[in-house]
C-alpha cells in the first residue's frame, strides 16, 4: 500500500505505510537537526540532546520510560547523524498507542534534571573515550574534518569532551526550543497500522505549537587535504577520497553505482585486487555518504605498515583506470547488487520508516520504490564513465591516517596523481 502522508496545523507531517499482513509497527520521529546545525562551542550538543530526551519527564522517569516499552516486549532508541536525529521504538501492534504516547511524552515534555544531566554527561564523555579507543571508526573523524575543515559538516557527532561537560539544563533547552520544532519534525510508522488512527494518536501527543525558527546551516564547503597521525597500532587505518554529491544531483544513483563496482563487495574491483590478489588488507572498501548541499566519497583500508605505500599506489591505480575499463557485465553486477541490497532492506519495518521520513525531509515527499528502481535502472556504463570522470576532477584530495604512518606517501605526490 502507497505511504500516505498528513500535515497537522502546527507543521509536523506524519507519513504511514500500512502492511497488515504483520504483527508489529515501526514508529519514530525524525527531526532535521544534527551536528551541522551547531557551532563550534556547543559541538555535541545535538547528541546529548538525544540521550537526555530518554532520562525522565514530567510523567515518567527515566527507568520508568525503559520498563514500560520492555514491559510490553518493545523497544526504543535513537541517534543521531550530521543532518538529523531520530528517536524510534517496535512494538506489536496492539502497543502502538504506547510507543506513541512515550516518543511524544519525551520529545514534549523532558524535564532535563540536573542530576541526569550531570550523569548522563559521564556517559557520553566515556563514549567518546571508546570511539578514540576504535581507530577503524575515529579515522572517520578526521577524515570528515580535512575534507570539511572549521564547519559544522566537519565536527564529529559527540562533540569534544570539554563541550559536552559544559553544557547546562539552560543550553538544553534553549537548542531543544529553537530547533524542535513541529515543521521540522516528522513522525513516520511502517507496519500493522492504521493511518487515521496514527494520526489521532499523534495529534494527542504532540500538541506542541511552537513556529518554525528561521535558521539556516552553514554551506558545506569542500576543502580537501591531509592528516596522518602516529599511534602505535599494528595496523595503519587509512581514507582517502573526494568531494562527492548531494542527495539531490544528477549524478546521485550512478555515484551510489559506480561506489559498489569499486568497493562495496566481494567481487568488487578493490576486494579482489586488494586483498584477493595482492593481500595488502584485510578490510577495504568505499562508500558515498550525501548531504543537502554536498557529499563525501570515500575508501577505508587497514594495512600493515609495511604495505601502506603499495596499499595506496593500488588504490591510485584502480581509480585512475576506472573510467576507461568498466564493463556492460561490471555495470550490470553492481546495478544488481544496489537493488537487491534496497529491496531486502526494505522488508524491515525500521528501515521503512526511516526511508519515508528521511524523504520527506529531503525532498517534501516519499519517493515510491518503483521510482528508486528505475533511477538506479537509468543508469548505464557510459553514465559510469561520465560520473568516474566527474568525482577524480571534483575538487582536491582527502587523505587520512591513524597508526604507525611512516610509510605513508607524501600528499603532494597522490595528490598530483589525480591532476
Amino acid at each position: 500500500m502507497a505511504p500516505q502522508v498528513t500535515t497537522l496545523n502546527n507543521g509536523l507531517r506524519i507519513i504511514s505505510e500500512v502492511i497488515p499482513s504483520l504483527e508489529s509497527v515501526s514508529v519514530g520521529v525524525w527531526v532535521n537537526v544534527g551536528a551541522r546545525s551547531e557551532h563550534p562551542e556547543i559541538n555535541g550538543i545535538s547528541h546529548l540532546l538525544e540521550h537526555m530526551a530518554f532520562k525522565g519527564t514530567q510523567k515518567r522517569s527515566a527507568r520508568g520510560i525503559a520498563e514500560e516499552i520492555e514491559a510490553v516486549g518493545g523497544h526504543l532508541n535513537a541517534y543521531t547523524s550530521r543532518e538529523q536525529t531520530a528517536y524510534f521504538a517496535k512494538v506489536l501492534k496492539d502497543d502502538t498507542p504506547l510507543a506513541i504516547d512515550i516518543l511524544g511524552d519525551i520529545l514534549q515534555n523532558p524535564i532535563f534534571a540536573e542530576e541526569e544531566l550531570k550523569r548522563e554527561q559521564g556517559v557520553v564523555i566515556q563514549e567518546i573515550g571508546q570511539a578514540q579507543d576504535t581507530p577503524d571508526d575515529i579515522v572517520f573523524d578526521y577524515f570528515q574534518n580535512v575534507a570539511f575543515p572549521d564547519q559544522p559538516l566537519g565536527r564529529p557527532v559527540l562533540g569534544t569532551a570539554k563541550n559536552v561537560s559544559s553544557f547546562t539544563r539552560d543550553t538544553l533547552v534553549s537548542y531543544m526550543n529553537q530547533y524542535y520544532t513541529p515543521s521540522d519534525m516528522v513522525v513516520a510508522a511502517a507496519g500493522n497500522i492504521d493511518h487515521e488512527q496514527l494520526v489521532s494518536l499523534t495529534t494527542k501527543s504532540f500538541s506542541s505549537s511552537i513556529t518554525k525558527r528561521d535558521v539556516a546551516n552553514e554551506k558545506a564547503r569542500y576543502i580537501g587535504g591531509s592528516d596522518y597521525r602516529v599511534r602505535e597500532l599494528e595496523q595503519v587505518h587509512v581514507l582517502l577520497g573526494f568531494n562527492g554529491l548531494s542527495y539531490d544531483d544528477k549524478d546521485y544513483y550512478a555515484l551510489q553505482i559506480l561506489s559498489v563496482l569499486l568497493g562495496g563487495g566481494m567481487s568488487s574491483r578493490l576486494f579482489q585486487k586488494v586483498r584477493e590478489e595482492l593481500g595488502l588488507a584485510y578490510s577495504i572498501y568505499s562508500f558515498s555518504s550525501s548531504y543537502v548541499d554536498g557529499g563525501l566519497f570515500g575508501i577505508y583500508a587497514g594495512t600493515n605498515p609495511d604495505s601502506t605505500s603499495q596499499l595506496i599506489e593500488t588504490i591510485c591505480g584502480e581509480l585512475l583506470d576506472i573510467s576507461d575499463t568498466i564493463s556492460e557485465s561490471e555495470t550490470n553486477r553492481a546495478r544488481a547488487q544496489l537493488k537487491s541490497g534496497l529491496l531486502m532492506s526494505l522488508e524491515s519495518t525500521s528501515t521503512r520508516s526511516e526511508q519515508m521520513a528521511r524523504q520527506l525531509l529531503l525532498f517534501g515527499n516519499p519517493l515510491s520504490n518503483s521510482e528508486i528502481i528505475a533511477n538506479i535502472d537509468a543508469v548505464d556504463t557510459s553514465r559510469l564513465v561520465t560520473v568516474a570522470r566527474r568525482l577524480l576532477k571534483n575538487g582536491p584530495l582527502t587523505l587520512t591516517a591513524l597508526g604507525p604512518t611512516r610509510n605513508m606517501p607524501d600528499y603532494e605526490l597522490v595528490k598530483q596523481k589525480f591532476g
